[in-house]
């Protein structure tokens, strides 16, 4: 019986030792369907995240979905997980996820956001610095405000805000378009110093060309300028089947200077992984937080996957 039972005793110990290999995930995990709206800051963290992947054995599979086909992929499991719920911007599709059920939140993957209208800095040194401001100099707008992809919650937004009485903005325009398509509008408008309001956001490199967020929009973006948190989520039951690639998705946060760093590397034209390998190998730091206690998909050691791959 002692013998039995300093066997059994062993055979515990060496499981325990082994953890790490027991911890993989199933092969039906190996490839992560993501979304991107076509936002440059989820194009940059998606980026970061498959090149994390792609070192531990799985594959990122990342569909160009609009918010709101997004999100219902994501209920419908079409979708395991989503870098870019912009809160409280997209309110509306996480009260429907949590309602149903249907998505569970990862981690907050962004603090110091910012997400409402802005206008350039010549046309707020003229005296527009509120959204109130905007009906008073509707001719020089030309009754136009532009936002982003059609359906996208912060054009609702902005619709709201020209449909409230209290704006005075009746008459007024949203001009969907895209992220590439809003700010080629307003890089023209700054070329001729015409006047122009759009939505602005942060991080992104719009920040380095001169504007300034409007005050005022408080009831449909949020206090202090819109300001933002941004969430991980994954599809309902996805951390259960997962638990793995589940607790590096857990762990994978990013701040305001990285992502504006990695969009910067975009706008110049960089290939987003080649981009995100690049900023993971000079800065191999974020991978001991992000990879801790995370395994290989064939429960290796995570870390030291990801960092011989990456070179760093």
């Amino acid at each position: 019986m002692i013998r039995s039972a300093s066997v059994l005793l062993g055979l515990i110990a060496s499981l325990s030792l082994g953890g790490a290999a027991l911890a993989a995930d199933a092969a039906s995990c190996a490839t992560v369907r993501m979304s991107d709206p076509g936002w440059s800051d989820i194009t940059s963290t998606n980026a970061l995240a498959s090149v994390v992947l792609d070192g531990l054995g799985y594959k990122a599979d990342v569909e160009t979905l609009a918010v709101p086909i997004g999100y219902q992929s994501l209920a419908n499991k079409q979708i395991d997980v989503f870098l870019g719920n912009w809160m409280p911007a997209q309110a509306k599709f996480r009260q429907e996820l949590d309602a149903n059920k249907s998505a569970e939140v990862l981690t907050k993957n962004l603090e110091g956001a910012k997400f409402t209208l802005a206008v350039p800095n010549y046309v707020a040194e003229a005296g527009v610095k509120d959204v109130k401001d905007l009906a008073a100099n509707a001719d020089k707008f030309k009754n136009e405000i532009y936002g982003i992809e059609p359906g996208a919650p912060a054009n609702t937004n902005i619709q709201s805000m020209i449909d409230a009485p209290a704006y005075n903005l009746k008459g007024w325009k949203l001009v969907d378009s895209s992220e590439q398509g809003m700010l080629s509008q307003v890089s023209r408008a700054e070329r001729s110093k015409d006047w122009i309001v759009f939505l602005g956001w942060a991080p992104h490199p719009m920040n380095n060309m001169g504007l300034t967020y409007l005050s005022g929009a408080d009831e449909f973006f949020g206090p202090n300028y819109g300001g933002a948190e941004v969430f991980t989520l994954a599809r309902a039951g996805y951390a259960t089947e997962c638990p793995n690639v589940a607790k590096l998705f857990s762990q994978v946060t990013f701040t305001v200077e990285m992502e504006n760093q990695m969009m910067a590397k975009l706008a110049d034209g960089e290939d987003a992984e080649d981009a995100a390998k690049a900023w993971l190998k000079a800065n191999p730091t974020v991978l001991d937080t992000w990879l801790a206690g995370v395994t290989t998909l064939d429960g290796q050691p995570g870390l030291d996957a990801v960092k011989a791959k990456i070179g760093a």
